[in-house]
């Protein structure tokens, strides 16, 4: 399944698990000509912003915001290191950011990793989560 499939997918459950929630995607797997790229990428503070938002303030967090990757991505070296990316270090800054902010912030892997993060957030089962 492509990372755009699954985003679909994941979009679809919030809208039947949660009918009342608010939420927003960035429109990066959108396929677009090159001049409505730039007019879209001028249209955000950076490259690195999160697929999606969830409009839901939780436990003090102000919302939840993921970047979304597709099953089987690998983030993470075993030894837990960010592997190394420049696109990738780019997004764990904006997470990072973000998290400073007060906002809820993951990459989440697969619709699986996605919906297991969207659930404890939205039922406020949580301590911490780990990004998967």
């Amino acid at each position: 399944m492509t990372e755009e499939n699954e985003h679909k997918q994941i979009c679809d459950y919030i809208r039947l698990q949660y009918p009342d929630i608010i939420f927003n995607t960035d429109l990066s797997g959108i396929k677009l000509t090159i001049g409505q790229a730039k007019k879209v990428k001028k249209l955000r503070s950076n490259n690195s912003f999160p697929d999606l938002i969830i409009y839901e303030s939780r436990k003090g967090k102000h919302g939840l915001f993921l970047e979304l990757k597709k099953t089987g991505t690998v983030l993470f070296n075993r030894d837990g290191s960010l592997r190394k990316n420049e696109h990738l270090k780019a997004q764990y800054d904006m997470i990072e950011k973000l998290r400073a902010k007060g906002y809820e912030s993951h990459f989440a892997v697969g619709f699986e990793g996605a919906k297991f993060i969207i659930d404890r957030y939205l039922k406020l089962q949580y301590k911490q989560i780990k990004d998967l």
